[in-house]
């Protein structure tokens, strides 16, 4: 479903103000990780220190290695500390804005910080829901390269009496689109490769037991990747991308990806539904 729509009240509520401190980490940034991430794509590619990282390949790095004893139920890195406890089970990345202002490069140290921007809890109509937005900065050699808000909402389990919420149809007016297919295996090895311990991607009973899907989960930041790399071949390189999840796609459906001639982009399911819609320049 759409995260942000249905939002009962004028306003988000009460707002925490960002931290005072941030958090920060370096990485190498291994160009074999990245090749690794472009054969998964099906984008065959050698990729050598010095070379420019596709964007949002930053993704790959700045790992967060927990123990187990340190781990939520869903596998996410148990909240607090650096993410405010919204105490609230289920985590979401609903959204993100990134702005690129130099390419990140391969086999050079980067360092990447991260800061809570803002904090808030609001009723939907679907119940309680947890708001936190993240800023990430990434610097290499001094300079400032990407500049990345990341948002997450946090809601309650699921209620298998409540109606299935109204999910909005994608627009089908796209000059162009692409065909994409997903399965398991692409799930895990993408979570492998940005090590990323939610269930929802690789565990099936979790995902419909647990958390209520259908099936497993495709990453919205892999759908975002896709559509970021389709825009960066459409306007030749990219300056800045927002997008936001709207709906879930399974792992055994297939997607279009929609390119829409003005900067804008969206994904589209098999039966219509709109995933995912995005804005690049």
């Amino acid at each position: 479903m759409d995260l942000l729509r249905g939002l009962a009240g004028p306003s988000f509520g009460h707002m925490q103000d960002a931290l005072s401190d941030s958090h920060s980490q370096s990485d190498a940034m291994d160009p074999a990780r990245a090749t690794a991430c472009l054969t998964t794509l099906s984008l065959p590619a050698t990729v050598a220190s010095g070379d420019p990282l596709p964007p949002f390949f930053h993704q790959l790095y700045f790992w967060e290695a927990q123990p187990p004893a340190d781990l939520g139920r869903d596998g996410h890195p148990k909240v607090g500390g650096g993410i405010p406890d919204m105490d609230l089970p289920r985590r979401m990345w609903a959204g993100g804005q990134l702005e690129f202002h130099e390419q990140l490069r391969a086999g050079i140290t980067a360092s990447k910080t991260t800061t809570v921007v803002s904090a808030a809890h609001k009723d939907g109509r679907s119940g309680p829901l947890g708001f936190v937005k993240l800023r990430h900065d990434f610097t290499q050699g001094g300079n400032l390269c990407v500049t990345e808000f990341q948002d997450l909402v946090y809601r309650e389990d699921p209620d298998p009496k409540a109606l299935k919420p109204v999910v909005p149809q994608a627009r089908t007016n796209e000059i162009c689109s692409e065909t994409h297919c997903f399965n398991s295996t692409l799930l895990f090895r993408y979570s492998a490769l940005t090590f990323n311990g939610h269930r929802i991607h690789y565990d099936i009973d979790y995902a419909k037991d647990v958390e209520g899907y259908g099936g497993l989960v495709v990453h919205g930041p892999l759908l975002a990747q896709l559509l970021m790399l389709k825009a960066e071949r459409e306007l030749g390189s990219l300056k800045r991308f927002s997008f936001r999840a709207t709906s879930p796609l399974m792992h055994f459906e297939e997607a279009k990806l929609c390119w829409g001639g003005d900067g804008t982009l969206w994904v589209r399911g098999p039966d219509g539904r709109q995933n995912m819609i995005a804005d690049a320049s």
